[in-house]
């Protein structure tokens, strides 16, 4: 190589060498940035049954079922507003509550989760309240979304749960609540478990009020909230597969060292050992909470036809001793006496309150 007489290289292998390392630093990596594509990470969704990757579009048309395996996934509270109404909706505001009123701290402090929460999910607590028709039936429906802290209940979701039963009751409308809950929230101890009889007393007032509540329980439903407003309904539907009691199956099984029995606590089991009255895909259920309130408030209910059936929807008198065509389970929300035709709303909410109550229902 010639050398300068300093012993330095020639300025022309210099700006070669200059060249090339503007190439190997910039351009190149520049390119590879243009024509790299990156795949969303939630562009597949993974079967919790099955172990299936089910594309995320797929499952998102199919109400986040997932088609084959019919497992139904978790969905949020805006989801689940969304895929109940017709269209628009108006949110209804909730009143406040004292964030942290007994300062609770474990290994993080309640305000923090509560703030991890609410960034999480866009939501001030656990349930969300809207009113809306549903299938051309105007009702309250309020949803209780596990993603917030398990959708436990704490003084927020038990002035939430009140309000839409005044909500209802002030406009003379069904209540709907979709529940998915842990539990009371342990971090506001007494407070949480006082939440318990004031919503049953609110549904009282809706019951004396002749307004229907049904319930749809979700995956999971447990703990204080099935010991309370989760089974004070009029009629209560489940999803399949979804888990539904006070302590868990592992807290039984380790109590009465016993082996459950298959399915135990699930809702097809509950349907079967009268739990649960109705066990409704989620791609069904809009179509039978609307045919359900229109018979509890005596208005025309129009049958769940089957999809292979050539005939189309046909009206249906609440009045009429002769059922409607339906479709598996929504049977019970066609026939007018599985709705108390001679209790027009409300019967069933307390009625396990008292044996007169229980004769009654």
């Amino acid at each position: 190589m010639q050398t300068a007489p300093s012993g330095e290289p020639p300025e022309p292998i210099i700006r070669d060498l200059y060249l090339m390392n503007w190439i190997s630093d910039v351009v190149r990596p520049r390119i590879k940035t243009l024509f790299k594509r990156e795949a969303p990470e939630n562009l597949w969704v993974k079967c919790p049954d099955t172990g299936q990757m089910v594309f995320h579009k797929e499952v998102e048309a199919n109400l986040w079922v997932i088609p084959g395996s019919n497992h139904h996934m978790r969905i949020n509270a805006a989801d689940r507003l969304r895929i109940t109404f017709d269209g628009r909706y108006e949110t209804i505001a909730l009143k406040g509550v004292t964030a942290d009123p007994l300062k609770f701290r474990d290994e993080k402090r309640y305000i923090d989760r509560l703030k991890d929460a609410r960034a999480k999910t866009g939501m001030e607590d656990a349930v969300k309240v809207a009113v809306g028709e549903v299938d051309g039936t105007l009702m309250t429906v309020a949803v209780q979304d596990f993603a917030f802290m398990g959708g436990s209940l704490g003084m927020a979701a038990g002035e939430a749960i009140i309000t839409a039963a005044e909500t209802a009751r002030e406009r003379g409308i069904p209540l709907v609540l979709f529940v998915a809950s842990g539990g009371a929230r342990m971090q506001e101890g007494i407070l949480s478990l006082m939440q318990m009889p004031r919503t049953t007393v609110a549904l009282r007032r809706l019951k004396e009020a002749r307004l229907p509540y049904i319930v749809v329980l979700t995956n999971p439903t447990t703990g204080g909230v099935t010991a309370s407003y989760a089974m004070l309904g009029d009629v209560h539907i489940a999803e399949p597969g979804a888990l539904i009691g006070f302590a868990g199956p592992r807290v039984i099984e380790q109590t009465i060292r016993e082996k459950l029995p298959e399915g135990f606590q699930r809702a097809e089991y509950l349907k079967e050992h009268g739990m649960v009255d109705m066990v409704v895909p989620r791609t069904e259920l809009k179509a039978t909470i609307a045919n359900l309130a229109r018979i509890f408030t005596r208005q025309s209910a129009r049958a769940v036809v089957a999809d292979d059936s050539p005939d189309p929807v046909r009206e249906h008198s609440a009045d009429s001793d002769a059922p409607p065509a339906r479709r598996g389970d929504a049977a019970k929300a066609a026939k007018p006496e599985t709705a108390a035709a001679a209790e027009p709303a409300g019967v069933g909410a307390d009625a396990e309150a008292s044996p007169e109550g229980a004769k009654k229902a």
